[in-house]
């Protein structure tokens, strides 16, 4: 393919007026592979590409508008995809995906599209969709959004959510976590955070490392029962050395003497991230996870905790991240707006709320539909509230 600079000055032009003025050559390159550049190709032409996506960023704004016009008819309009793309490995009847908020306040339109698109494909080919609400940091956590998310997910799920709450598991972990002592794939790490941090540094391993595994257990269990050795913390057993710091022996289970919303001081041991995510995952017979593209590592590190277990990890697809140029997605920042009185409540029309959204009279499959549009796409977005809306009103209009 020969290439036309014309065209890529107008993918380029494109993608920097969505992009605050800054094109991003990933972007636009992936564009001209859909007009028919090969990989082969960038040999001969990456160094010209790249050249252009430069002088377009060094344009102002009114520049890149005004020659886009000019350029835009060099612009193909892609075919807007109907419906879900195949899920891999799907078995009709026998799907089974989640959703996991943490209760630091209520759905928001965020939530809506990432959550929808597993909902979706449960709704499709048929089987069981989960809200699991992760509560295993008691930090954090707004009381209220355990019965607003309960309810919200009635709402925006058709009713068919089963709703958990990882607090209420937590003998589970606990269990596991025995499992994992008992198999040498995990141990009771005392040392300080700074000394463990050069360990990882220099790719040594910690002298905790060589307990047996009869002696983890019995630091385990002087973890879940003393009152002071707060530097204990359950590693899982990786490898040192991993190219990824990431990776090298990462963090199980803590020691966290804050009261829990919930359980108040049942625990003082509570597990991390990782840890409860592939517990309950292996629990739930969990088959598809949809999940934002950057927790690729914490999936690297649950295949890890299923592959010490012998268990069979599920399919993992990526999306990538969606920005709001001028809309605040944070649930403490608006809980903190709220409080301030500068809105009425969560349900207030100003804030991009489920609540809200619903309250003035949004349809849940207005969410569904933008779900659906969007799709399962590791590209990341950017799109500011005006144009959210006008998509999401449409949708709800349509319905």
């Amino acid at each position: 393919m020969k290439i036309d600079e014309k065209k890529v000055r107008a993918y380029a032009l494109k993608n920097a007026i969505h992009h605050e003025g800054k094109a991003q050559q990933g972007a636009v390159i992936s564009a001209l592979f859909n007009e028919g550049l090969k990989k082969e190709d960038m040999k001969k032409y990456g160094k010209e590409i790249s050249e252009i996506v430069k002088q377009i960023n060094d344009l102002s704004s009114e520049e890149q508008e005004k020659e886009f016009e000019k350029l835009k008819n060099f612009v193909s309009e892609r075919k807007v995809r109907e419906g879900l793309s195949e899920l891999p490995g799907a078995k009709k009847g026998k799907v089974i995906m989640r959703f996991a908020p943490s209760p630091s306040g209520p759905f928001h339109v965020g939530h809506a599209m990432t959550s929808c698109l597993s909902f979706l494909y449960v709704k499709k080919y048929g089987g069981k969709f989960y809200v699991r609400i992760e509560d295993t940091n008691p930090e954090n956590i707004y009381k209220p959004a355990y019965k607003m998310i309960e309810q919200e997910s009635k709402w925006l799920f058709d009713g068919i959510a089963q709703i958990v709450v990882q607090s209420e598991r937590m003998k589970l972990y606990y269990d596991y976590a025995e499992k994992l002592i008992k198999k040498s794939s995990a141990y009771v790490c005392t040392c300080s955070g700074d000394k463990f941090r050069e360990f990882v540094k220099e790719k040594k391993e910690c002298p905790c490392r060589k307990l047996t595994a009869s002696e983890n257990l019995e630091r385990w269990k002087k973890m879940l029962s003393s009152g002071k050795e707060e530097e204990f913390v359950l590693r899982f057993k990786s490898n040192m050395k991993d190219r990824n710091p990431a990776m090298r022996d990462f963090p199980l289970a803590r020691i966290n003497l804050t009261s829990h919303p919930l359980q108040k001081k049942k625990y003082r041991v509570w597990p991390l991230m990782n840890l409860a995510v592939a517990v309950d995952d292996i629990e739930m017979k969990m088959t598809h996870v949809i999940r934002a593209k950057e927790h690729i590592d914490n999936a690297k590190r649950q295949k890890m905790i299923f592959n010490a277990l012998g268990k069979k990890f599920p399919w993992v697809g990526f999306l990538g991240r969606f920005k709001f140029k001028d809309m605040e997605l944070s649930a403490t920042q608006m809980r903190k707006a709220i409080e301030q009185k500068k809105y009425f409540g969560w349900d207030d029309k100003r804030l991009p709320t489920i609540a809200s959204l619903k309250k003035q009279g949004y349809k849940p499959q207005a969410f569904w539909k933008f779900a659906e549009r969007i799709g399962l796409s590791e590209n990341d977005k950017v799109i500011d509230r005006k144009e959210y809306f006008e998509l999401l009103d449409n949708f709800n209009k349509k319905i």
